[in-house]
């Protein structure tokens, strides 16, 4: 059909082409579908997509250890790990200063945790020496700081020295590479003025005190809000001024810029002092640095992403030489994964049987009946998860009501009462009763829709009661068990709140594993590889459900 006449196009009645018209019209529509979907859509975005997108990015999230130690990682890439010895002392030096700002910011501890994930007393590791890092070289310290009538001990010329004084040529790289480095380690903000900046000259003759000094001025000025000039500087400053003019006093040869007196003095001071060992240093706070194995902890973890939780998730680590299993009495995952998926297979069948003779009855009963049954089949619902759980702990428990009936009509010895709580038994109970009203409604609401003269039609023509059952009424109730299946599946694959309670050790899902790391042990990476996996597999199977039985054939009604 065209769109033009003889005469030229086709027109609105507005004037405009009618193929013009009609697109804007079209693209009208669409924009108010948009609209009126938009709610939800943002919802859903908000609510589903996007948690479990961050539950993604976290199951490989790795940043914290690069993060809080960035000169230690850089410096264990020239550490052979099977050499089973610990690190030089180059890595501790950079250890030091790592430790000591992670400490002053309070993030050691965060890294301790982390890695005590993967080994176990790293954390107390970080911990202590977190409390004594400051005291590492403290005879330096102090001898500086004693120099040329303790000249050293005034922050404001150390803030001229570290600055160069007025009209010096500054050091913005410098600057801007420690505030990078502090919002890294934070997550807050280094930004804006912070009233200092390092000199040129004083950065190239000492580097690692200019640096230490930064690190000091910006953590002052921002996470502390003080003037910079009228603080004490970090002794991680004097430390690396000890270090420094210790490696190569000629150094300040030639140096005549602000507080030259003062920082002569100072390589006076130091120069008949044993350097400062920073690898015996740490191993006597704690004796745990020597040990090789937490060091190539550290280094395996160093990198941004790991596959390592996900590893973790399986009963696997990761070890020097590759992918190893994890030690037998750690290996737990594998079996509450293959437990969650039996358990609710199982529960999804009992559901199942217990929930189609009640279907069938409330399909086929007046409607006036069977709306007072349907009543009873809702009534849980109006209950509490937790009460209805706790009722049936109450209910199998050795003492409880059903073992002490079976006692008093002597089924069961006294001394003999049946042990049906806090195993696999009383969670396939409790959970069967309590999602067996998301079985029954899909179920009768598909057998609403049977017609029941297909059955009478069948006996007439001289089948019995179960052949006209099985070849004619159970086929067309097929959609609704494969709906109540799905749903039941899904519902028990995930819960957590009733195996924790009647489940015991025997009993619990991966779900309760999850919930454990995500509010008990805080480790959110593996809970975030666990719920992956268990979406992944939820996902295969439902495939696999359609692929077998097709999803198409499911119906509510």
């Amino acid at each position: 059909m065209s769109d033009s006449t003889a005469s030229g196009p086709v027109l609105a009645a507005d004037g405009t082409p009618l193929k013009r018209s009609l697109a804007r019209a079209l693209r009208m529509q669409k924009l108010r579908a948009l609209m009126l979907i938009a709610p939800l859509l943002l919802f859903v975005l908000l609510t589903f997509i996007a948690p479990i997108a961050d539950m993604l990015f976290r199951s490989v999230e790795n940043k914290i250890v690069v993060t809080t130690l960035p000169r230690t990682v850089q410096a264990l890439q020239e550490w052979d790990s099977a050499s089973g010895e610990a690190p030089d002392e180059a890595v501790f030096q950079e250890l030091y200063y790592d430790m000591f700002v992670a400490a002053e910011a309070k993030e050691h501890t965060k890294l301790g945790t982390r890695l005590n994930y993967e080994r176990t007393g790293i954390s107390s590791l970080f911990r202590s020496s977190g409390r004594k890092v400051d005291d590492i070289g403290k005879d330096h310290v102090k001898a500086i700081e004693d120099a040329s009538d303790k000249a050293l001990k005034d922050e404001a010329l150390w803030f001229e020295i570290m600055t160069g004084g007025a009209g010096a040529e500054t050091n913005d790289a410098l600057l801007n590479a420690g505030r990078q480095r502090l919002s890294n380690l934070t997550d807050t903000s280094f930004g804006g003025d912070i009233g200092f900046v390092p000199g040129a000259a004083i950065s190239e003759i000492l580097p690692e005190t200019t640096q230490a000094y930064t690190d000091f001025a910006l953590f002052t000025a921002v996470a502390d809000n003080d003037v910079v000039a009228e603080e004490d500087p970090w002794e991680t400053v004097f430390v690396a001024l000890a270090t420094e003019l210790q490696a190569d006093p000629a150094r300040l040869d030639g140096y005549a810029g602000p507080g030259a007196d003062a920082l002569i003095a100072a390589a006076e001071a130091v120069a008949g002092f044993e350097p400062i060992a920073f690898k015996p240093a740490f191993i006597d706070i704690d004796k745990d640095w020597g040990d090789a194995e937490n060091w190539k902890t550290i280094q395996i973890y160093s990198p941004r992403t790991t596959n390592g939780y996900f590893l973790n998730a399986v009963d696997l680590q990761k070890g020097t030489d590759g992918i190893e299993a994890r030690p037998e009495n750690q290996q737990i995952y594998i079996t509450l994964f293959t437990r969650t998926l039996i358990m609710s297979l199982i529960i999804t069948g009992s559901c199942i049987l217990l929930g189609y003779p009640v279907a069938w009855i409330l399909a086929n009963l007046p409607t006036r009946t069977a709306n007072v049954l349907m009543i009873l089949v809702l009534l849980p619902f109006w209950t509490s998860l937790l009460v209805r759980t706790s009722a049936w702990k109450v209910m199998l428990q050795q003492q409880g009501v059903i073992n002490e009936v079976l006692v008093w009509l002597g089924m069961v010895p006294d001394e003999a009462r049946l042990v049906m709580i806090n195993n696999q038994f009383g969670t396939i109970v409790a959970m069967t009763h309590i999602l067996l009203p998301f079985m029954i409604l899909p179920m009768y609401s598909v057998m609403q829709t049977i017609n029941p003269t297909y059955l009478r039609a069948a006996k007439s023509l001289g089948a019995t009661n179960w052949t006209a059952f099985w070849r004619v009424y159970f086929p067309q109730s097929v959609p609704g068990i494969g709906a109540g299946s799905i749903l039941v599946f899904i519902l028990a694959i995930g819960y957590y709140i009733t195996p924790e309670i009647v489940g015991g050790t025997k009993g619990v899902f991966i779900s309760n594993r999850i919930a454990y790391h995500i509010s008990s042990s805080l480790n959110w990476g593996l809970a975030a590889a666990l719920g992956t996996i268990l979406l992944v597999v939820v996902l295969l199977l439902y495939w696999a459900y359609d692929q077998i039985v097709g999803i198409d054939n499911v119906k509510l009604g």
